[in-house]
């Protein structure tokens, strides 16, 4: 727990990125995103984004309760996959050429599956927030132990220039996993591209951990659009590293790495000073590692409610 004069707890912080309310009923404040031949919602969209949205002939808009956005098979049943990707693909052009959403910042960016759908569909990662799709990430936490038998953690410093959580702590290796890749390859991938860990080295040690669930709400602190709904997958990674493996950056995306001890983590945990998503992955860790147990906190069995919220769409 914080101590005294410390107003944030372990809970807190959970509360703070998984803050989509639990009570709402979804149809009655959002649209529902849906595919050709698929009675599943697959994303919730806010109000003012379809708006703003330039939808093409390719969607149908419905602005009637329950309200939905439904992607139109332009295919006739010959190609839906191809079609859905192709509309989705022609809106978000549009979008970047009119520089109408901050989150996607006038830029492409790489495909990100709708894990819920039935056949393979995809949209580029930043435009995915606005129409609400299930989001999936790939985690490692790199520790040593010292010879007392003690955990240090290796934790970066997050570039400066980063669109979210400039300059904040962060998990060793972070990163979105692509249409068509896995979450062991993103992990081994972004290991390389920004700790500079060998492949072979990566591929030997790493061990999958778990998967962690929630939903999220874009606030106050997020750069873009504000209240954009964000489920997420976070499939989780712990990779023993011998002493003589100090991870470095290797790309523009971090500044530096720390060699931290868990208390040194714990206390840069409640003093707010992580990247929200990576205080679910550290606390995690610290619950399989017995560090956050029952005896020491009291919120324990909230916390791990928590961590593996049921999200609202088909799971992948």
């Amino acid at each position: 727990m914080a101590d005294d004069d410390n107003k944030r707890t372990y809970l807190s912080l959970l509360n703070s990125f998984d803050n989509f309310p639990y009570d709402v009923v979804p149809a009655k404040v959002y649209y529902q995103l849906f595919l050709p031949n698929d009675d599943q919602p697959h994303g919730y969209l806010l109000p003012e984004t379809v708006q703003k949205m330039p939808w093409t002939s390719q969607f149908h808009i419905n602005h009637s309760i329950p309200r939905s956005v439904t992607v139109l098979d332009s295919s006739g049943g010959k190609d839906t996959p191809g079609a859905v990707n192709a509309s989705f693909s022609e809106l978000i052009n549009i979008c970047i050429e009119k520089d109408l959403f901050h989150i996607i910042d006038g830029k492409h960016s790489e495909p990100f599956a709708i894990v819920s759908a039935k056949y393979p569909v995809h949209m580029e990662r930043f435009a995915s927030a606005l129409f609400g799709i299930t989001s999936r990430g790939a985690y490692i936490t790199a520790y040593t132990k010292t010879s007392e038998g003690s955990t240090n953690i290796w934790i970066p410093r997050r570039a400066a220039h980063l669109y979210t959580s400039p300059g904040m702590l962060d998990g060793t290796v972070a990163g979105g996993i692509k249409a068509g890749s896995t979450p062991l390859e993103t992990a081994v991938q972004e290991a390389n591209e920004e700790a500079s860990l060998p492949e072979d080295l990566v591929r030997e040690r790493v061990r999958s951990v778990g998967v962690l669930t929630y939903i999220s709400v874009t606030g106050s602190n997020f750069p873009g659009e504000k209240g954009l709904i964000i489920p997420d997958i976070i499939y989780t990674h712990d990779i023993e590293l011998p002493g003589d493996v100090i991870p470095k950056p290797n790309d523009d995306e971090v500044d530096e790495f720390y060699c931290m001890t868990v208390p040194e983590v714990q206390k840069a945990l409640l003093n707010g000073e992580f990247k929200p998503d990576s205080t679910a992955v550290l606390v995690d860790f610290f619950i399989r590692h017995g560090i956050l147990t029952a005896d020491n906190e009291e919120d324990f069995i909230e916390i791990n409610t928590r961590l593996h919220r049921r999200l609202p769409f088909r799971m992948p």
